[in-house]
């Protein structure tokens, strides 16, 4: 079996998926139409050839505007449904997903309407595509403490939704430390705690991320090899690092795939996953990551599977699912041989 066929029918877990990054052209445009809202393009075609981002701000500048057509709770819905059908065509098992309120919220939309929407399609793929999820709420790090604090207010009657909270957007000029305080009372609250650290931002970031904001995975974390010692800890204790490949070369962390780390760090031992970040946005879901690492590094069945063998590990969810899924997982590499 070669590896193309062996990655499309592995099971695979996603730690790192934002579902506003996850809204394809051609639904912006149908939402957009939907709910009478004016985009400046004027074809989904124009949309992707606006995709040319040269660093993460200039790909937040449009990932915002694409999600100002996201009004209702259906659209939230919707969304979420597109994403989960292509985790089902991609065998995604289970899936974490971020959402970012601050996004919607500033806009005047509900939290709730945001929450009950991604939430309702997350409990459907979960009934008819067997599909299971998590989801965690990202606060923006380009605002306020305030704001945080607001948002983490709203989302305290849905703790029966979310089980975590976690920190994007732009990482430089916005450390860990700014809202070590809220992360604070989130965990006081019962969160999860993760972070983004260590993409754009320097090595400090993923260290004041583990010990300020208590967080249980790293979001990226690419950069820990500018720290021996800090690679060191990550591997000897088993520190999760979700790495979006695809998405680190189309906002150039690395400029090709075969400078990409993410297999040299695996074989370093640490806990390190493939995830799509915002496939829309980067060109891939999880099979094109796994596939674009696999065709750039020679590796073995073992290495590929042995990525969702740690993004099981890696993920919120209680024992005897994990083994059920490892079990899936052991039984694809059975199959391959």
């Amino acid at each position: 079996m070669n590896h193309t066929s062996f990655i499309q029918q592995l099971p695979k877990v996603e730690l790192h998926l934002h579902i506003e990054g996850s809204l394809e052209p051609e639904m912006m445009f149908e939402l957009a139409q939907r709910n009478h809202i004016a985009l400046p393009y004027d074809s989904p075609q124009a949309v992707k050839e606006a995709y040319q981002f040269h660093n993460l701000q200039s790909f937040l500048d449009i990932y915002y505007q694409g999600a100002n057509v996201l009004i209702h709770e259906q659209d939230f819905y919707d969304l979420t449904w597109a994403y989960l059908l292509r985790c089902q065509q991609d065998n995604v098992i289970h899936t974490e997903i971020f959402f970012d309120p601050q996004t919607h919220t500033e806009r005047g939309i509900a939290f709730d309407t945001v929450v009950n929407g991604i939430y309702r399609a997350l409990q459907d793929g979960e009934k008819q595509l067997g599909i299971s999820s998590q989801l965690i709420m990202c606060f923006l790090r380009h605002l306020d403490e305030d704001s945080a604090f607001a948002t983490l207010e709203l989302a305290l009657p849905h703790k029966d939704k979310i089980v975590g909270v976690g920190l994007d957007s732009s990482e430089l000029g916005h450390p860990p430390e700014k809202f070590q305080r809220v992360f604070e009372k989130a965990l006081a609250e019962g969160f999860l705690t993760v972070a983004h650290a260590g993409e754009e931002g320097p090595v400090s970031n993923i260290y004041n991320s583990l010990s300020l904001l208590k967080t249980t995975r790293i979001d990226h974390g690419v950069r820990c090899v500018d720290d021996p010692q800090l690679v060191q800890q990550l591997a000897e204790q088993r520190i999760p690092l979700t790495v979006c490949p695809l998405s680190n070369l189309k906002l150039k962390v690395f400029e090709t795939m075969d400078e990409h780390n993410i297999v040299e760090l695996l074989r370093q031992g640490l806990c390190v996953t493939i995830n799509s970040d915002d496939p829309s946005y980067f060109g891939g879901y999880m099979t094109d990551n796994f596939l674009a690492v696999a065709n750039a590094h020679s590796m073995t069945k073992q290495e590929l599977a042995q990525f969702t063998l740690n993004a099981i590990e890696a993920s919120f969810v209680d024992e005897a699912h994990k083994q059920r899924m490892v079990d899936k997982v052991v039984a694809a590499l059975s199959s391959a041989e």
